[in-house]
C-alpha cells in the first residue's frame, strides 16, 4: 500500500529537491524579513523621527528589494517544477506504455506541489512588498521628502 508523504513529494529527485529547497529557503526569508518589518514600523508609530530623510528610511527600505525578487521569481521556479513533474508524467507514460493514474499521478502531483511552493513563497512576499513600499513613501514624504 502506497502511502502519501509530502517529503517523497518534494524530493522525488535532485531537481525537485532543489526546486523545493530554494522555495522554502525564500519563504522562510521573506517572513522574517516580513515580521522585522512590522515591528520597525509599529515602533515608528511610537518615536518621533528626525533627521535627513534619506537616512531615516533606509531601515524602512532595507530588503524590500528581496521581498520584490521573490514575489517575481518564485512563480517561475515553481512553474520549472511543474513542467518537471509534467515531463516525468510523459516519461512514465511512455516507459510503462500505459495512461493509469498510478503512472501519471506521482509525476502530476510533483507538478502541483512545486506549483504551490511557488505561489506559498511569492504571495506574501508581493503583497508584504506593496504594503511595505507605499508605507515607506508615506513616511518619507512625512519627514518633508520629495
Amino acid at each position: 500500500m502506497n502511502s502519501f508523504s509530502l517529503w517523497k513529494l518534494f524530493t522525488t529527485d535532485v531537481v525537485t529537491a532543489i526546486a523545493s529547497i530554494v522555495l522554502v529557503v525564500f519563504s522562510v526569508m521573506s517572513w522574517a524579513i516580513i515580521v522585522e518589518k512590522i515591528r520597525l514600523f509599529r515602533a515608528a508609530k511610537r518615536t518621533n523621527l528626525s533627521g535627513k530623510p534619506e537616512e531615516v528610511i533606509k531601515p524602512y527600505d532595507k530588503n524590500l528589494w528581496f521581498l520584490s525578487m521573490v514575489a517575481y521569481v518564485s512563480p517561475f521556479i515553481g512553474l520549472f517544477g511543474t513542467v518537471w513533474g509534467v515531463m516525468d508524467s510523459f516519461a512514465s507514460i511512455g516507459a510503462n506504455q500505459s495512461v493509469s493514474i498510478g503512472v501519471i499521478a506521482p509525476g502530476l502531483a510533483v507538478a502541483l506541489g512545486t506549483t504551490a511552493l511557488g505561489l506559498i513563497a511569492a504571495i506574501p512576499a508581493a503583497i508584504a512588498h506593496q504594503i511595505f513600499t507605499k508605507r515607506a513613501d508615506d513616511l518619507y514624504e512625512k519627514l518633508g521628502g520629495k
